[in-house]
């Protein structure tokens, strides 16, 4: 079981043979929002909620809480202090993972060398 970025769904959906052998994925509605606005900008509105309909019967969608919120700012804060750039929604899918005690799943270089990551591209 992984925690899938964005990076890692439309990866899967291009079908990178790199990350086959991932098959139980969680992420959340804020990740689906990343995809559906990759989705509608590489094809069309149409399209992207065909394909978002079907990606969600394959995954986990959690729910963050309030405190996943502010575990997830302070993750982006310390993030900034040591010069990396993390979106929040990054922020908050590696904080999710980390409390879900489940790999980070990304091809993004600002986790590449971080605890709890599996990289791959």
């Amino acid at each position: 079981m992984h925690y899938a970025d964005t990076y890692a769904l439309i990866e899967i959906l291009r079908g990178n043979p790199n990350y086959k052998p991932y098959k139980t994925l969680i992420t959340s509605e804020f990740n689906l929002l990343e995809l559906a606005y990759a989705l509608t900008r590489d094809y069309n509105e149409g399209k992207a909620r065909e394909i978002l309909e079907k990606v969600r019967k394959e995954l986990i969608i959690v729910h963050p809480t309030d405190e996943d919120y502010t575990d997830a700012a302070k993750f982006k804060l310390e993030q900034k202090k040591k010069g990396a750039n993390v979106s929040l929604i990054d922020a908050l899918g590696y904080t999710l993972a980390c409390k879900l005690g489940i790999p980070f799943l990304t091809g993004d270089e600002a986790f590449e060398n971080l605890e709890n990551v599996e990289y791959v591209k």
